[in-house]
This record gives C-alpha cells, structure tokens and sequence, in this order.
C-alpha cells in the first residue's frame, strides 16, 4: 500500500512538471498576438509600442430623429511601455493622444486633411498620460491592472461649434483578464475601463462624472499568427455632479495577424446599436504593435 501511494505520489509529480515545461515552451513559441494579451506584462528590459487608430463616424443620434449632418472624429493613440521588474509584475510607459475632427456633414476622409476649416474642422494633441500596469497577484499572471492620469493639452472643449476633446482631468483604471480554452484555438479576453473625469464642470460635459465601461473579445485561432474575434461592450457614464448621463452598446469584430516575431497588425469594427445621450455612428479601427 505504501508504495503504491509513493508510486501515485512520483506520478502525479511528473505530470505536474510536464505539463508545466509544456506550458512555458508553448509560450515561448506561441505569438505575441496569442500569448502576449493586454492582461499580461513584458519582461524588463523589453519594450511594448502601439499606435492605434480610431475612427468613428455618425449621422444619427438619439438627440433626433432620421439622419443628420455627418460628424466624424479621429483619435490616433500611441502607447509605450517598457518592463521595470524581474517578476514582469509591473511596467510603465506614456500615452500620447492626436485628435482630429471634422462636422457639417463634411466627409469622413476629411479627418485627414486637417485643414482646419473654420467652423467645420479641428486637430492637434489633445492628452498626454503617465502609465503603469501591474500584476497585482503574483499566481495570476493574466489579470492585471492598467492605470493612467492623463492631462488635458487642449485650451477649449468647443471652438466655433467644433469639439475637439474634453478639457479635464482623467484618471483611468483598465482591469484586464483572460483565458485560454484547452486546445489553444480559442480565448477570451474581458476588460473593465473606469474613468473618473473631474474639473470645472462648465468646461467640459464630461468633468464630474464616472464613465464605466466593460467589455468582451472571443478569438478564434485559425493558426498561432492570426485571429478573427468578436466584441461587445459597453459605456456607462455616471452624474457626479454635472447632471449629465450618458450610456451605449457597440458589437463588433476583427482580425489580427502577426506579421514578424515583432511586429502585429489588427483591424475592428464597431457598430453603436443603441443609446441614450449619445451618437449611434460606426468605428473603423487599425492599430500596430511591437514587442522587443
């Protein structure tokens, strides 16, 4: 009997141990774009640099009914970040925001002549953000914590009827988990984004409040370099005190490929389905990432 357990014992030793090599090699092997998720950190030493572009175009909203003069608003987002700790527990980096928008009914492509036509167009830097991301629980490597304080570059919300950003404070907190189901073709990604929004109330419609906003990707791997994924999320804004609420749903999906060991590319589409206070337009997103 006593060897039988000592055998039992010595087995389940050894497939603790495989599995766990197993594990670590298919890390090492796998993408970045498999492996690498939002929810878990770089090494020290590395660096992890993404330039992400947002373009969301309307001509309806919930403040009328039928179509509108087409607005259309672009954000290009670079993020970088390197690793600090041994333990790739925790990284800091900056973010860095480029707004351009253009309204009465000028065409969404105009975004990118950033002529600043009086009265129809606006651009420029709108936020600069410190960041750190840590990994608050040592035997959870996938769930981790992104927060960001980002400061306001833009001297007015509204000019001549053009909004460009909001002018106010924003500290963001992004919670970040993921899982990979058995089989390695298949993971989901979940997000909490909370951004507490504060400042004179007068200067922005968004000062005073709390915006919530979680949201779920499901990929699927066709093959360790690429995936197709859909999305759904959604945005909460709450009154703090500039009585003003906000909410909508967006669905949608997209593809990432991995283009060397380095470098990724991904493409997402987003529909507003429903709302209140708010636009019900259409996102069309392109973003590259680096790893090294």
């Amino acid at each position: 009997m006593k060897s039988s357990k000592k055998l039992f014992v010595l087995g389940l030793l050894c497939f603790v141990f495989t599995h766990t090599i197993a594990q670590e090699t298919e890390e090492e092997t796998g993408s970045v774009i498999q492996t690498l998720t939002p929810s878990k950190l770089i090494a020290k030493g590395q660096f992890d640099i993404k330039w992400f572009n947002n373009l969301y175009t309307q001509n309806e909203s919930t403040f009328s009914e039928g179509t509108e003069p087409r607005e259309t608003f672009f954000t290009s987002t670079l993020e970088g970040y390197t690793g600090v700790s041994d333990n790739k527990r925790v990284n800091v980096g900056l973010i860095l925001e480029f707004r351009s928008n253009v309204i009465a009914d000028r065409s969404a492509l105009d975004v990118f002549s950033f002529d600043g036509e009086r009265g129809t167009a606006r651009s420029g830097f709108t936020s600069i953000a410190p960041s750190v991301k840590v990994v608050p629980f040592a035997t959870v490597s996938n769930f981790s914590v992104q927060s960001s304080f980002f400061i306001p570059l833009v001297d007015n919300e509204v000019e001549e009827g053009v909004f460009l950003d909001q002018k106010g404070f924003i500290w963001q907190n992004r919670f970040f988990y993921d899982y990979t189901f058995p089989g390695d073709q298949f993971q989901l990604f979940s997000e909490l984004n909370t951004e507490l929004n504060f400042g004179d109330k007068d200067e922005s419609f968004a000062n005073n409040s709390l915006n919530l906003t979680p949201g779920v990707f499901f990929s699927y791997f066709p093959s360790s370099k690429f995936t197709v994924l859909a999305l759904a999320q959604h945005s909460q804004r709450i009154d703090l005190g500039n009585d003003f609420t906000q909410d909508f749903t967006a669905l949608g999906g997209g593809v990432k490929y991995q283009l060397t060991d380095e470098l990724n590319i991904e493409g997402l589409y987003t529909n507003f389905v429903r709302g209140n206070n708010t636009g019900l337009g259409e996102t069309f997103n392109i973003g590259l990432r680096a790893v090294f």
